[in-house]
């Protein structure tokens, strides 16, 4: 299958994608030395990038904390992005009036956030813009279910779908990632992605603290996930993850990214060689 990311790529399953950017705009700076990372880094590693940073987090454990840009400067920091890197721009959306903001215009893939997964309004109003999009599995949903939201899609003509699964309610704060997720999420035909830094988050914690996220966990991880010939990997990357205004404790430094990255994709180049082979 191919889908078109923007006017001048399209992504025929070839090669491995990476979404991966900062957790939410924080200002120029940050976005470009990111992105500019993000871009040397697919080039060397022969993977297609889709930058990924949230315009808004609607999802925060409290009212006090950082949400965003606003609508406005989001958008044009986004085309900036475009304009200066030539990359695709991935990115959550919270109610189907912001697509009216400037977001269907401006974002290239339009997310499905998971706590939002089950919303027929929302997945339905991003559907009809006929722009890729991708699936976040919710967090309280068996991965099954999400053949019902791949259902809702296609039910208006879009076929332009990515599934991504990012763990799965296990107690108190704790998600965990069940592989056979992949193989069951991978049976609507569509492509899987794994969305290894949402999986160590510890929800509840703030996520300055240095107990709100779990990164130790994720060299095994996305191992695991890289031996499972999904489509491709999501991550969040700073500059300076202590410092971001959001999931400081999951976000990956340019030096972790680098090494985790790399790892990741010369595991599922392997795994995806052994596979060729066997055909």
């Amino acid at each position: 299958m191919e889908i078109k990311l923007n006017d001048s790529v399209t992504w025929d399953g070839n090669r491995f994608l990476l979404m991966a950017g900062n957790c939410i705009l924080e200002d120029k700076e940050t976005s470009f030395r990111t992105a500019e990372f993000l871009r040397n880094l697919a080039r060397e590693l022969d993977v297609e990038l889709i930058y990924k940073s949230s315009y808004k987090k609607d999802n925060r454990s409290s009212a006090d904390y950082y949400t965003g840009l606003g609508m406005d400067k989001s958008m044009r920091l986004f085309q900036d992005i475009q304009r200066e890197f030539g990359l695709p721009i991935v990115s959550d959306v919270h109610y189907p009036t912001e697509l009216a903001e400037g977001v269907a215009e401006v974002v290239d893939v339009l997310q499905v956030p998971a706590y939002l997964a089950m919303q027929t309004e929302l997945v339905l109003a991003i559907a009809e813009v006929g722009k890729p999009i991708n699936l976040k599995k919710a967090q309280f949903l068996h991965p099954e279910e999400m053949g019902k939201v791949v259902a809702k899609v296609e039910s208006v003509g879009n076929k332009n779908i990515l599934l991504t699964e990012r763990g799965t309610c296990f107690g108190y704060r704790d998600l965990v990632v069940d592989p056979r997720a992949f193989h069951i999420m991978k049976e609507t035909g569509y492509p899987v992605i794994f969305d290894a830094g949402h999986s160590v988050r510890k929800y509840g914690v703030p996520s300055s603290d240095p107990r709100g996220g779990a990164k130790h966990f994720l060299k095994v991880l996305m191992s695991a996930s890289a031996g499972a010939d999904l489509a491709g990997l999501f991550v969040e990357v700073h500059p300076d993850p202590p410092s971001a205004k959001c999931d400081a404790a999951s976000q990956l430094s340019f030096v972790e990214a680098e090494a985790l990255i790399t790892r990741y994709f010369q595991i599922a180049k392997y795994v995806r060689s052994l596979d060729d082979g066997a055909a």
